[in-house]
């Protein structure tokens, strides 16, 4: 009974979310509120207080009351929507415990999705604002009351209906809708097959189908976590089968899904959110997101080629890989094609993100009907379809919760001034120094994100702690590329690893095994952030030449930290080859066009001389 309460559900959620993004959005604080009000029903039906216990009768009524005020907070929204946005009203006794009910079950959902973590901030920063006012020196604000804050939270757009839940019922929503659609038309097989084909016949096949596939994958998903999941349970047991290390095949997993929210065109969540905050479009935010994510890639697979190398890890054999006239079957191929015609044909067009993604889910379903007709029966294509609403549904449960309980957070933080007192602290102690930041702000980011899912990571330090590299002259798009980047690779560094937990667990290895073997994976990763600082080109900014530097100076750190970690030959002599390396990554950080130049030179020249020696002694 359950599971069909949730599907009908979802399916209503997925339906709200294709509606809005066809139709348009309703008003601001209306879509917001329906928006939440579905997200919270959905989500207490797809969380049960205490199902399987003998207690669940009291989970039960716990969950109804919890809906029921949640809905009734949502609905009050709705209902008085002129009335708050034309006027300054006061709290009264019901807004407050509207507001108290809606944000307990917000916060219970939070819990029961993502840990405790996130609530108890999301508590913290309630407390603050509210009991603040007696704390001494710099810490201490000037205080406000229950009212106030009810008023700020609540009734208007700076709280729980400020910005982000916009963005999650819009725009997030809208490329949600769009990938689960892509995946359940056939988008997902295709990916795969597609990988396997490019990557299953060179050395250590198996771990490079695993990144392409991971990679196709993510852009989709935008979840390293799900990735994992998804494509990790083909992958790992493919490369655990063919004899690779089980701790190297959970590594793969968790790094290559991991680059898939950094990898445009449909990035993370918080891509989306930082477009927002910095008040640029979304393209440009995707545009300064492709030489980092090719960089990462390319890092990942340059490291796998080299440890396959090493090893000796099979290929995958010719049997098991699919010809290519069946991945480039027009019926495989022109859905994919159709919805990112349409998406690209929608940003050209100037049209709204989320309007961008209707286009494209229209070309992937006249594509795939037409397509399919006569190939599938037609039952078969619209249960299709429905799955992608319902998966649609169900996913935005976890974003819905984590932005909205975020957005109160950052509306607390923006009250209180917190934010502003901890910026100025840190470049009080770091001294302007735009390196001290750096470091300072990529360790949090690492910290924030091992409890935090992604987003909700970088939508928290990006309020607290991005104004502090501006203020030490960083650009605002590098400053939060550089905490959004910490906050995605904070899933593979230990000790709290999800996403290598996740893949170690389809792999039956160590954690901790694992987390080793992503970490020297995922290295080149580390660096990346900083030379966006370093290099303006890195995000498409300063023109041809300095771009062009940017992707030297990465692809030379790309060939030369991976050779060093994996003790790869040039000329055959371990401390000379390795002398070169640090050399090379020396000269390619050093911020002066001809370090980079110098570095990829060098390492062709040593490659090429060592490839001439081994020829002659061959």
């Amino acid at each position: 009974m359950r599971d069909r309460v949730s599907q009908a559900l979802a399916l209503v959620l997925g339906l709200f979310v294709f509606w809005t993004a066809a139709a348009g959005a309703f008003e601001a604080l209306e879509q917001r509120a329906l928006f939440l009000g579905l997200v919270t029903t959905l989500g207490f039906a797809l969380y049960p207080l205490g199902a399987g216990t003998s207690w669940r009768r009291v989970g039960l009524a716990v969950d109804l009351v919890l809906t029921g005020v949640a809905l009734a907070a949502c609905g009050y929204i709705v209902w008085n929507y002129e009335t708050i946005m034309g006027s300054l009203p006061w709290a009264t006794t019901t807004d407050i415990v509207l507001t108290a009910g809606l944000l307990i079950a917000v916060l219970e959902l939070g819990r029961r999705t993502v840990g405790l973590i996130f609530p108890i901030l999301v508590t913290l920063g309630l407390a603050y604002a509210l009991l603040g006012g007696s704390l001494p020196g710099a810490l201490g604000h000037r205080g406000f009351d229950i009212e106030f804050v009810t008023e700020t939270v609540f009734l208007g757009d700076l709280g729980i209906w400020g910005m982000l839940t916009g963005v999650a019922a819009t725009v997030i929503a809208a490329f949600v809708l769009f990938g689960a659609l892509l995946l359940h038309s056939g988008g997902g097989q295709a990916f795969m097959d597609l990988a396997m084909r490019l990557g299953g016949r060179q050395p250590g096949g198996a771990a490079k189908i695993a990144t392409i596939s991971s990679g196709l994958f993510g852009m989709i998903s935008g979840s390293a976590v799900a990735n994992v999941a998804t494509t990790g349970n083909f992958t790992i047991p493919m490369m655990v089968r063919l004899g690779y290390p089980r701790p190297f095949a959970a590594a793969v997993e968790a790094v290559a899904s991991t680059g898939g929210q950094i990898a445009p065109p449909i990035m993370g969540a918080a891509a989306f959110v930082m477009a927002e905050i910095l008040g640029i479009p979304y393209v440009t935010v995707m545009m300064a997101a492709i030489i980092p994510a090719v960089l990462f890639y390319l890092a990942v697979f340059v490291t796998v080629h080299l440890v396959a190398l090493h090893r000796g890890l099979a290929i995958v054999p010719e049997a098991e890989l699919p010809e290519w006239r069946l991945i480039l079957a027009p019926r495989r191929v022109l859905p994919i094609v159709a919805a990112l015609g349409g998406l690209g044909l929608g940003i050209w067009l100037g049209r709204s993100i989320a309007t961008s993604a209707f286009y494209g889910i229209m070309g992937l379903l006249v594509a795939f009907v037409v397509t399919q007709a006569g190939q599938m029966p037609a039952r078969d294509m619209a249960s299709r379809i429905l799955e992608g609403l319902v998966d649609a549904g169900k996913g935005l449960v976890i974003i819905g919760v984590l932005l909205a309980g975020a957005q109160v957070l950052v509306s607390m933080i923006n009250l209180t001034g917190i934010g502003v007192t901890l910026s100025s602290l840190i470049v009080t102690l770091a001294g302007d120094s735009v390196a001290l930041v750096a470091l300072v702000v990529g360790f949090v980011c690492l910290i924030m994100g091992m409890g935090l899912p992604t987003t909700a990571a970088y939508v928290l330090v990006a309020a607290v702690l991005a104004p502090a590299m501006t203020a030490v002259g960083v650009d605002p798009l590098a400053a939060h590329l550089f905490v959004f980047y910490f906050a995605t690779i904070s899933v593979i560094t230990p000790p709290v690893c999800v996403a290598v937990f996740v893949g170690a667990g389809i792999a039956q290895t160590p954690w901790t095994s694992a987390a080793v073997e992503a970490v020297r994976l995922g290295a080149v990763t580390y660096v990346v952030p900083f030379m966006l600082l370093l290099y303006p080109g890195m995000i498409m900014q300063g023109g041809t030449l300095a771009i062009a530097e940017a992707a030297i100076s990465g692809l030379v750190l790309v060939l030369a930290i991976p050779g060093l970690l994996s003790g790869s030959r040039m000329l055959g002599h371990r401390a000379l080859d390795a002398g070169i390396f640090i050399l090379a990554i020396a000269l390619a950080i050093w911020p002066h066009p001809a370090g980079p130049v110098a570095a990829l030179t060098l390492l062709i020249g040593a490659w090429m001389l060592g490839r001439r020696q081994r020829t002659q002694d061959a």
